[in-house]
């Protein structure tokens, strides 16, 4: 593993304990980061910020003030907050529009999209004052595309595409840089919220004809999280085996 430059930085990763938000910090951790795992599982993010010598804070991210309060503990913790990774999120059930249920839909955009929109409303204000930060928002090829039986999950990464570009264009003049990362399907805990069926859809969808490794998606979002990446902002990166088609 090729090491990037993160030394001295702090970020916090949502949905930090397991799956993708562990491998970004993971590979953060071994580039001389130093990172903080918010998560609703604070047993297992305190068992693996341990492992990384991090910090961790329980976090749902729907909860405005829980996340202000994180914020203001990690800082205290580690330092001022330099990379911020919006990973937390939710598939939904598997179900058409016509019979998809709507406390599932609004539970999905409200974890998926709102708490993104809520982390990013909470930790720029002091990147902007210190002109320096990076925001990494994880997205999904969904949100390009749209999976049939997947709309809750499919609109709500459009809306965190759209969020991206927003804000990376609002921030563009200072040293904020905002982009998402669109992976295909990885094995990790969320294919238990999924059915065998849209699982094999999703596979079946990919040239490469696997589905990505997490180490992958973190080492693209790592880089998005390095002084090196000091023109691309707004930008939308993907990492989907050939999927995309735009």
């Amino acid at each position: 593993m090729n090491q990037l430059d993160l030394k001295g930085r702090v970020a916090a990763i949502t949905g930090g304990a397991r799956g993708i938000g562990l491998a970004i910090a993971e590979r953060m951790v071994a580039s001389g980061g130093r990172v903080a795992l918010w998560d609703v599982d604070l047993v297992e993010a305190e068992r693996q910020a341990a492992r990384l010598g991090g910090f961790a804070s329980r976090v749902d991210v729907t909860d405005f003030a829980a996340i202000e309060a994180a914020l203001a503990a990690t800082e205290a913790a580690l330092g001022p907050l330099d990379i911020l990774v919006a990973n937390a999120g939710i598939t939904g059930p598997n179900a058409p529009v016509e019979s998809y249920p709507v406390d599932a839909w609004r539970q999905v955009i409200e974890i998926d999209l709102t708490g993104v929109f809520l982390c990013c409303r909470a930790v720029v204000p002091g990147m902007r004052a210190r002109n320096y930060g990076r925001i990494v928002n994880i997205a999904s090829v969904a949100g390009k595309e749209g999976n049939p039986n997947a709309a809750a999950y499919s609109a709500a990464k459009a809306g965190v595409i759209g969020l991206t570009k927003s804000l990376g264009k609002e921030l563009a003049t200072t040293g904020v840089r905002v982009n998402c990362v669109t992976p295909a399907a990885a094995k990790t805990d969320i294919f238990q919220q999924m059915t065998e069926a849209q699982i094999a859809y999703m596979l079946s969808k990919i040239p490469a004809n696997r589905f990505v490794e997490v180490e992958e998606i973190a080492a693209l979002a790592c880089w998005l999280a390095t002084e090196d990446c000091s023109f691309s902002t707004g930008a939308v990166f993907d990492v989907s085996g050939g999927r995309a088609t735009y």
